[in-house]
Formats: structure tokens, C-alpha cells, sequence
């Protein structure tokens, strides 16, 4: 079978023993077969109480740690991991699935694949439900937005994101949608800017606190949202729409 990216993967099937380097995945193999987790990385918070082996983080995994675990398969992601841990890892003799997620309808169809060709599962319950949530049409009042993922140096949600298309199946309109990064450094003044409506900001990956953000706007109102609605895919995309869809509209 091929991950996300072509890259032809062997794993006996199914997987009883996953190691996942992505947060949001990390959580979709637990709500589904909690006891094929043996691993996950420092950054893997839920589902709450998660009891694994850690790996340290997306960006620096201890690849001896991972091998220890003798895993069935690797878990990754194109954005989220490093492409030269997935290659030492491969060249360990240690199959990795890597995934590419850039918009809700590709994580729907990328979990899909990973469940029944990576793990040699069947589709979950949850996954289903989750399709069927953002399949609804839109409810909430056209606003132009703008998402900071860090501060000093600002940087925004660009274009070619998953929260940027899932912005847009709420209603929203991504104020930098069209910029050709899909993370760009941005000047504080063009993000507090006329033709912003709204600012979110999120709790992860920069922990925006109602004293750490929404200070420094003086021109644009802004709303603290959960990170995780924004921009995790997997159970947490269940609950997501109703959680942010309750948020804005009371703002």
C-alpha cells in the first residue's frame, strides 16, 4: 500500500503496535484501538490521561525510543514532521506511514486510507459522523478573519491550510487566504488592519491568553478560540464545528 505521498509501505496487517508523531492522529488511533498506541510525542495531550511512551516532539523524535517500541507502523505527516527523521526511520527497517492534510474533505479521505491501507482497520464510527458534520452547508454571518499562530515575530494561517478550508465551510473568509505562504510573517499593523473583522487567536501553537494577544490589537476585535477545534483533524472534528460555531456567534 502507498501513504499520502507514494511511498510504498509494508505493514502487516492489521497494526497492533502504532507509534504516532502527529497530535491529532495520535488522538484518532486512541479513540479507535486504544491499546494498538505503544507511542506518541511530548505534544500528543489528548485524549486526556493518555498513558504511552513518549518520544519527545514532532520536530526532534527519538528515533532509538520509537525502535525500542518495536511498532507495526509509524504515523507522521508532511507538515508536521521532518522529512529526514521519516528517511532514519525507514532506513531502520521501521515502516512509516506519512500523511498530507491540507483541507478537511483530504483529511477525511487521508484518515480513510490510513485506517484501512495503513492499518488494515476499519473505518471508525467517529470518522463518519465527523464527514457527515462538515458536509452541512454553512450558518454563520460572512466575516473576514485573520488567525495569528505566533507572535514575536507574527505569523498568520496563510494559504493551503487545513484551518484555512475549514474557515471557509464555517462561512468565514481566510483575510490571508491568498498569500502565497501558507505561514507568513506579517507585520502586526497589516493584521490589525481596515478589512479585518474579526482576529482569532488560538491556544496552540503560540498560547494566546486573554493577557497575551488581545492587547496588542487596538483596531480589530479579537476572540480567543481552542486550538484544537481550529486545527486539529481527527475525533476532535465531531465536536469542532459546534464548539466554534457557538463561540463566534456569541462574539
Amino acid at each position: 500500500m502507498n501513504d499520502d505521498l507514494g511511498h510504498a509501505v509494508e505493514v502487516e496487517r492489521p497494526a497492533r503496535r502504532v507509534v504516532s508523531l502527529v497530535p491529532s492522529l495520535t488522538e484518532a488511533v486512541a479513540a479507535t484501538r486504544p491499546e494498538t498506541l505503544v507511542g506518541a510525542t511530548d505534544w500528543c495531550t489528548h485524549p486526556p490521561g493518555l498513558d504511552v511512551a513518549r518520544v519527545r516532539g514532532t520536530k526532534n523524535p527519538d528515533r532509538a525510543a520509537i525502535a525500542h517500541l518495536h511498532p507495526d507502523l509509524v504515523i507522521a505527516n508532511r507538515e508536521e514532521n521532518r522529512e529526514l527523521d521519516v528517511d532514519r526511520l525507514r532506513r531502520a527497517g521501521i515502516p512509516v506511514w506519512v500523511t498530507e492534510i491540507e483541507t478537511v474533505g483530504q483529511s477525511f479521505s487521508s484518515m480513510r486510507r490510513l485506517f484501512v491501507d495503513g492499518l488494515g482497520w476499519d473505518v471508525p464510527d467517529w470518522l463518519d459522523e465527523a464527514e457527515r458534520v462538515w458536509a452541512e452547508p454553512a450558518r454563520l454571518a460572512p466575516a473576514r478573519v485573520a488567525v495569528p499562530i505566533w507572535r514575536d515575530p507574527w505569523m498568520v494561517v496563510g494559504s493551503r491550510t487545513f484551518t484555512g478550508d475549514l474557515l471557509g465551510r464555517l462561512g468565514l473568509v481566510n483575510a490571508f487566504g491568498h498569500h502565497q505562504d501558507r505561514y507568513p510573517h506579517v507585520e502586526l499593523d497589516v493584521i490589525d488592519a481596515d478589512g479585518t473583522d474579526l482576529v482569532l487567536l488560538p491556544d496552540e501553537p503560540y498560547v494566546f491568553t486573554p493577557v497575551d494577544g488581545p492587547e496588542a490589537f487596538t483596531h480589530t476585535p479579537t476572540a480567543l478560540v481552542p486550538g484544537r477545534a481550529l486545527t486539529w483533524y481527527g475525533p476532535s472534528l465531531v465536536t469542532a464545528r459546534s464548539e466554534l460555531e457557538a463561540l463566534l456567534s456569541a462574539t
